[in-house]
């Protein structure tokens, strides 16, 4: 019984360690040298598979324990530890003592954070009977129906002078598949500094994405607005899959760097960083009485209450991979995230799910 329990501790182990082999993509060079504009993603995604696992990859060389720190000019050399690809950092030699230190640019982020900088910022995904509750702006020193940089609003409400605000919009309300809310999105439209108090508060506009107009709310601006610009990605962890939600542009077909809203949040145990695989569900093909498979475009009446229901006459057909994404911003029961991999346009109601890691090594 011992000899059985042990063995089967090996087998375990064994199958544990190489499902969490890196995966080398065919035709990686051994060296990079870091480029200006380059980020951790791009990086890895020249050595691995699986981009997202850069931490696997770089996480434990004492050389580069803080990925961030990587600079443009450094070389990155792909060596072998214990079995397992690393990336090192090749060693600086000073060839004379009159070498010279030059400054660094920044370092590299984890993604392009200027393709998310105006979703930090701007969306936002709250309560909507709350929302309805916040100070509105009445108007404003201004005739004229709108109002943009420099202009003087009037906010309902007592607020308190020199506290900075963000005035929004509303967006679209979001609900779930069972027609559950799952909040109401609201837009940035300006921002504001109270100049006065008062039941109605005098409000500075100190710069506008669109103009502002009467009826929109304020709000306080978040401090997440200013959230780090480094992610640490890791597998995501839902015991069921998350849908898309809607596009942050709200456009029908959505590909690479682009963002879009999740359908769970942080209720769900959706984290910054989660990495989520992208799948269209599969099509379900019917066979006919005279045994003939018939596609979704050609079913009838019958044959589309045949694919409804538990039958051994529908057989659904293998999910399609559509690519990858990463969150970057989490609320109470949505979150966003931008799509970092793309084989085929990902559209509305497409499924998440955990995404599966890599098992074979080069």
């Amino acid at each position: 019984m011992k000899r059985l329990i042990l063995l089967a501790s090996l087998i375990f182990g064994c199958t544990f360690a190489f499902a969490d082999t890196l995966t080398l993509k065919s035709g990686h060079p051994d060296s990079y040298v870091v480029k200006k504009g380059d980020t951790l993603w791009d990086i890895s995604a020249t050595f691995l598979n699986d981009p997202w696992r850069w931490p696997k990859l770089w996480g434990v060389n004492p050389q580069v324990a803080n990925p961030h720190l990587i600079y443009p000019g450094d070389k990155l050399t792909l060596v072998f530890i214990d079995g397992e690809p690393r990336l090192v950092m090749k060693p600086h030699v000073r060839k004379s003592p009159e070498g010279r230190i030059s400054a660094k640019d920044g370092a590299i982020p984890a993604i392009d954070l200027s393709l998310i900088q105006p979703y930090l910022l701007q969306n936002r995904v709250v309560d909507g009977d709350w929302f309805e509750q916040q100070p509105k702006v009445m108007g404003g020193e201004s005739s004229s129906k709108f109002h943009v940089t420099s202009d003087i609003i009037y906010v309902h409400g007592k607020l308190a002078v020199g506290a900075k605000l963000g005035v929004y919009a509303e967006g679209r309300e979001f609900t779930n598949s069972e027609g559950d809310s799952l909040g109401l999105e609201v837009v940035l439209s300006a921002s504001g500094r109270v100049i006065e108090s008062g039941e109605v508060s005098k409000v500075k506009l100190l710069s506008n994405l669109r103009e502002t107009e009467a009826g929109y709310r304020v709000l306080p601006i978040e401090d997440d607005s200013l959230m780090s610009a480094y992610f640490m990605p890791r597998a995501a962890q839902l015991a069921e899959p998350a849908t898309v939600l809607a596009s942050g542009k709200d456009v029908r077909a959505m590909g690479k760097l682009d963002v879009v809203y999740l359908d769970k949040g942080a209720n769900d145990g959706v984290a910054t960083g989660d990495v989520f695989s992208i799948f269209k569900d599969g099509k379900v093909v019917v066979i006919d009485s005279d045994g003939t498979p018939v596609q979704p475009y050609e079913r009838n009446r019958y044959d589309k209450i045949l694919a409804n229901l538990s039958s051994d006459s529908a057989v659904k057909m293998p999910d399609l991979y559509r690519g990858e994404l990463m969150v970057f911003k989490v609320f109470d029961k949505t979150s966003m995230g931008i799509i970092l991999v793309n084989e085929r346009p990902v559209r509305v109601a497409d499924k998440l799910t955990n995404p599966e890691q890599a098992s074979i090594s080069e």
